[in-house]
């Protein structure tokens, strides 16, 4: 019978997970009958054969595939019960909480709190997980029930709270967040009784607004935390230069740079980024490299986050060069460029094979192109009407065992149309179809069927 993993696993599991061991797992499920899902109490492992003997089942492993399984919550469960039974594998509060996870992500929230109630210990990461599913799922009454159902496992607590404001604040639920928070929500406040809201509660409903771009409430919840008499941290000033940048006033941000400095507070890496990003979009890279060699004067070693701004910036301003430059510098400085530096270099070149040859350095150099990359380079060459180069990054797409996702269909058939391949771009579009994405609408392609 043919074993059915997914194409872009397969370099996955011979580099991390014995093949044999994922043969196992596919081949018992592809003979057992179908059963109701769910999660049945320990079981004896059955007698291992030698080949069973031959392999260590750990929990990296169980964390590796279910990994794999991400987008595949049924498949989860089954490799996470057939681990269980076949090898006697005693979950652990991680793997527990992975396929928590899983569940959350898809819903399946009834099957989430079977697992939580058979978990023989859960710690605060369990509740964050849940917090996190229930709220990107908008079910903001739910998490809060959650938190409270959390003193069942004595888990109900500040760091638990602040998981949960944390949660809310990540998914856009900030007016909830602050309503529970501050404006003592009289059917919760009972909970919170003896939690103190401090600096690290305003940072976090600060950030939310930063999140949800609502500038104006930004600049008033800035002004509150002083009538609150709030003490304002380094990531307090973070967060609102951040704020400050990102809505257009970067001097601003500048601004503020100058008061943390006055008032004695320490920059961390993070806070320089922000304002080396600020500085150079109000006074010029120029600055900006100036700030960054200040930095590290004063002891604030740079990460590839502050490499990327400054080449992001040099490439913006013309001076591609330079840019490489700062690149070959990043790797002396042992200082690892990742898919983002390489993007920020991308968007700006203007020959496909000066694009196709940093792309080789990229993967030579062993940073793994995203699908992002290949829809970002595929478009690329797709508007500029060169096909070869097309083909080249979608084969290669392919070599590195990435499945493409509907951008990536959606880029190439756009190519194809635009050079009048029809036919082709009508196999493609099929193919995608087929795998289940969402195809855009094209009259030429419609047109052709109906003229067949």
């Amino acid at each position: 019978m043919h074993l059915l993993i997914p194409r872009h696993f397969h370099r996955f599991f011979t580099s991390n997970i014995s093949p044999s061991f994922i043969h196992q797992f596919h081949t018992s499920q592809s003979t057992k009958p179908s059963s109701p899902i769910s999660f049945p109490d320990h079981q004896t492992p059955k007698t291992l054969n030698p080949d069973h003997q031959q392999l260590t089942v750990n929990q990296t492993t169980i964390l590796q595939t279910l990994t794999c399984y991400d987008n595949d919550w049924k498949r989860a469960i089954e490799f996470f019960n057939w681990v269980e039974s076949e090898y006697g594998f005693k979950h652990t509060t991680e793997t527990y909480n992975h396929m928590i996870d899983i569940l959350g992500k898809f819903f399946e929230f009834d099957l989430a709190h079977q697992l939580l109630d058979k978990m023989p210990e859960r710690d605060h990461t369990t509740f964050r997980v849940m917090f996190k599913r229930y709220v990107s799922a908008h079910l903001v009454q739910e998490a809060i029930d959650c938190y409270k159902n959390s003193g069942e496992y004595n888990l109900k607590d500040e760091t638990s709270f602040l998981n949960l404001v944390d949660a809310l604040c990540e998914y856009k639920h900030v007016i909830e967040a602050e309503e529970l928070c501050l404006k003592k929500d009289s059917n919760f406040q009972d909970n919170i009784a003896s939690f103190k809201m401090g600096t690290k509660v305003y940072n976090m409903i600060l950030r939310g607004w930063f999140k949800m771009r609502w500038w104006g409430k930004c600049r008033e919840f800035w002004e509150q935390m002083d009538k609150d008499g709030i003490n304002k941290d380094l990531y307090s000033y973070s967060i609102y230069m951040d704020v400050q940048s990102k809505s257009g006033k970067p001097w601003k941000a500048v601004k503020l740079y100058k008061e943390m400095k006055k008032k004695g507070i320490k920059l961390d890496v993070v806070a320089y980024n922000t304002v080396i990003q600020a500085i150079g979009v109000s006074e010029g890279v120029d600055v900006a490299v100036n700030l960054g060699r200040e930095m590290v004067e004063l002891g604030c070693e740079p990460n590839v986050v502050t490499y990327n701004i400054i080449i992001k910036l040099l490439c913006e301003n013309g001076r591609v060069r330079e840019a490489y430059k700062v690149l070959d510098k990043m790797c002396k400085r042992k200082c690892v460029p990742n898919v983002i530096t390489y993007h920020c270099i991308f968007r700006c070149l203007e020959k496909p094979n000066e694009i196709l040859a940093l792309f080789d350095r990229m993967i030579e150099n062993g940073v793994s192109p995203s699908m992002d990359t290949y829809v970002m380079l595929i478009r690329k060459f797709g508007r500029w009407g060169f096909l070869r180069p097309v083909f080249i990054v979608w084969k290669k797409m392919e070599d590195h065992g990435l499945s493409p996702n509907e951008f990536a269909y959606n880029a190439l058939i756009d190519a194809l149309v635009e050079k009048g391949m029809i036919d082709m771009a009508r196999r493609y579009d099929e193919e995608m179809l087929a795998k289940g994405l969402s195809a855009k609408l094209r009259p030429e392609l419609v047109k052709g069927e109906c003229d067949d």
